[in-house]
């Protein structure tokens, strides 16, 4: 226990005083800020550092396969009309996930393997879309295509200089992602290479493609930040 004589000229009992006060004044404020914003009554427009934590679940559209010969390109579009509560849910994305064997053929004389062959997915919302390809090397494949459109850097960071309205404007799609949904799938087919000539014969006419089609759900808190590693 420190005497006043010590908090007079003690540096360690004036730190730790210090220490004191500022718990006694800071978490207090910051606990009824943290509480303001879980019932919802912390204005939006206070600028802090904020927490923002959260995962992105997934909701199923479709699922199926289908046989594409070597160029062509199988589309679907979905709506947001068949999800339920869909206007109740922040979709922040779209993705298509694909898996595929190898239909390649060869005469019993052909050495070396077969040719790779490149699955091409594009998931798209609106303006939104994106492209991914995967190859069938040795033998089989599986890759998928997404598509975003909230601010994936924010997630389990530590956000500064932003106002909880500002913060919610790039994760919150607020309606965006509701209407239509398109994926589409194209197949580049490769043989391989043909060993010896003449005895060899080879034929690849496409690939058989198995896909899973999901929106994307961002669910999230966004809570004020103390960082007492500085204190």
């Amino acid at each position: 226990m420190y005497t006043l004589d010590d908090l007079m000229e003690n540096r360690d009992a004036q730190i730790t005083l210090a220490c004191i006060v500022f718990f006694v004044l800071a978490f207090p404020a910051y606990f009824s800020i943290a509480a303001d914003s879980a019932d919802g009554s912390l204005s939006g427009g206070v600028v802090a550092d904020y927490k923002v934590n959260g995962e992105v679940t997934y909701v199923l559209l479709d699922s199926g396969s289908e046989s594409l010969a070597d160029g062509d390109t199988w589309s679907m579009t979905y709506n947001t009309d068949a999800v339920s509560n869909a206007e109740d849910l922040n979709i922040v994305g779209l993705r298509i996930l694909m898996s595929y064997g190898e239909d390649e053929t060869s005469s019993a004389a052909c050495t070396g393997g077969d040719g790779e062959d490149t699955i091409t997915g594009t998931a798209s919302h609106n303006e939104h879309n994106r492209s991914a390809s995967g190859q069938n090397s040795g033998g089989s494949g599986a890759h998928e295509a997404n598509v975003t459109w909230f601010n994936e850097t924010m997630v389990g960071a530590v956000v500064s200089d932003l106002t909880l309205d500002e913060i919610r404007n790039e994760i919150d799609s607020m309606g965006a992602g509701l209407g239509d949904h398109t994926v589409s799938i194209t197949v580049d087919a490769e043989t391989g290479g043909e060993f010896p000539p003449v005895l060899c014969q080879r034929s690849d006419g496409g690939e058989q493609v198995d896909y899973t089609v999901e929106l994307m759900v961002f669910e999230y808190t966004i809570a004020p930040y103390l960082d007492t590693n500085d204190i």
